[in-house]
C-alpha cells in the first residue's frame, strides 16, 4: 500500500468518480490512477469502487469506510510535513481560508493585508461559499480554517472559536420612506420593515436566520422578493428599487455606497456571532496563530491552545463566557 496510491483513491471520490478529471487535477495520466486504484484494491482483496464497464459508478460500502481512513492518513502526512516546514522555514507555506462572501470582501481585507506584508512567502487562498461548502472545506483538509456565521451546527468536528459580533442595517436608497421614520423616537420597528418588499441574504448566509426569528416572533411574514448569497448583488437590487435591502452593517461603504442609506436595525434583528474554526489535530503554524489573532485578538495563542485542549463543544463554549466580543 502506498500514500499515492491512497490519494488517488481519495481525489477520485472527491472529483464525482471522474478519473480523468482527477488526473487533470494532480498532473498525472488517467491510466496511471487506474492502474494504482487497481494494484490497490487487488492488495487489499476488495473493491473500493463499483464499475459498469471502464467507468467507475459508485464508492462500495467498504470503500466508504477506506476512502474515510485514507483522507485521515492524508492529513497526518500533510502534517508530519507542516512540522517539518515549521522548524526549517517559519515564515514559508500555504493558507487556505473557506469563508462566506461578506467575510471575504468586508472583514477579511485588512487581516489579509497585514498577513501579507508579515509573510510574503506564504500563499494566501480563499474559497468562497455556503455554510455547508465551507464545513466540507474545512472537514476534508481543503481549506486550513473556516470563518462563518451560520449553520455551526455543521462545524462539529472542528474548533470553532468565536471572533466578533456583528449587527444588521436596513438599507434603502436616499430619500425613501422609512429613512424618515428611522430618524423618529425609537426608530424602525418590525412593522416598518415588513410593509416593504425585502431583498436579503439565502437561508443559511450570513445571520439569515436572526431575521427570520425576529419576524416571526413578531407575528409578520416577511415579503421577501429576492435573495442573493453576495452582499453587492443584494445592494445593486436595492438600487434598482426591487425592495428595501436587510445586510450586515459592516457591509456598507460610505464612499462606494454614497447613494445608499443604511438604517440601524441592531435593536429589530438580534445579534450574530462570527466564529474561526479549523479540523481537531490540526498543527497549527506560527503564521497560523497570527492570522487566528489579527482577525480575533482575543484569540491569542494561549486562548487557541486551551480551545483545542477542549473535550467538547459545551467546555469550549464555555471557555468563551468571560469574553466581551468586539462589534463590527
Amino acid at each position: 500500500m502506498k500514500l499515492q496510491q491512497l490519494r488517488y483513491i481519495w481525489e477520485v471520490a472527491h472529483h464525482d468518480l471522474n478519473v480523468s478529471a482527477t488526473a487533470q487535477s494532480l498532473f498525472t495520466s488517467q491510466p496511471g490512477i487506474s492502474k494504482q486504484i487497481r494494484l490497490l484494491e487487488d492488495e487489499l482483496g476488495v473493491e473500493v469502487f463499483a464499475r459498469s464497464g471502464k467507468h467507475l459508478t459508485h464508492i462500495t460500502p467498504v470503500g466508504e469506510t477506506i476512502i474515510r481512513m485514507a483522507g485521515d492518513i492524508l492529513r497526518q502526512a500533510e502534517t508530519i510535513k507542516q512540522i517539518a516546514q515549521e522548524f526549517s522555514n517559519e515564515k514559508q507555506g500555504s493558507l487556505t481560508i473557506a469563508t462566506t462572501h461578506t467575510q471575504a470582501r468586508y472583514a477579511l481585507p485588512p487581516i489579509i493585508r497585514e498577513f501579507r506584508s508579515t509573510y510574503p512567502d506564504v500563499s494566501l487562498h480563499m474559497n468562497q461559499g455556503s455554510p455547508t461548502q465551507i464545513a466540507e472545506l474545512a472537514a476534508t483538509g481543503i481549506a486550513d480554517f473556516a470563518i462563518a456565521t451560520e449553520g455551526l451546527d455543521l462545524f462539529n468536528d472542528l474548533v470553532m472559536m468565536p471572533c466578533y459580533r456583528w449587527n444588521r442595517a436596513v438599507v434603502v436608497p436616499r430619500g425613501h420612506a422609512l429613512e424618515a421614520i428611522a430618524g423618529k423616537p425609537g426608530g424602525l420597528t418590525i412593522e416598518d420593515v415588513a410593509a416593504h418588499p425585502i431583498v436579503t441574504y439565502v437561508f443559511g448566509f450570513t445571520g439569515r436566520s436572526r431575521l427570520d426569528e425576529a419576524f416571526s416572533a413578531a407575528g409578520r411574514t416577511p415579503n421577501v422578493v429576492f435573495t442573493a448569497t453576495d452582499t453587492d448583488v443584494i445592494k445593486t437590487y436595492v438600487r434598482l428599487g426591487l425592495g428595501v435591502g436587510i445586510i450586515a452593517a459592516m457591509a456598507l461603504d460610505p464612499a462606494i455606497d454614497s447613494d445608499l442609506v443604511a438604517l440601524d436595525a441592531s435593536h429589530l434583528f438580534g445579534s450574530s456571532i462570527t466564529h474561526i474554526g479549523f479540523r481537531k489535530g490540526t498543527f497549527l503554524r506560527r503564521y497560523m496563530y497570527d492570522f487566528i489573532g489579527w482577525f480575533a485578538p482575543h484569540l491569542d495563542r494561549a486562548k487557541v491552545d486551551a480551545a483545542v485542549a477542549c473535550t467538547t463543544r459545551g467546555d469550549r463554549e464555555a471557555l468563551f463566557d468571560d469574553v466581551e466580543l468586539p462589534i463590527r
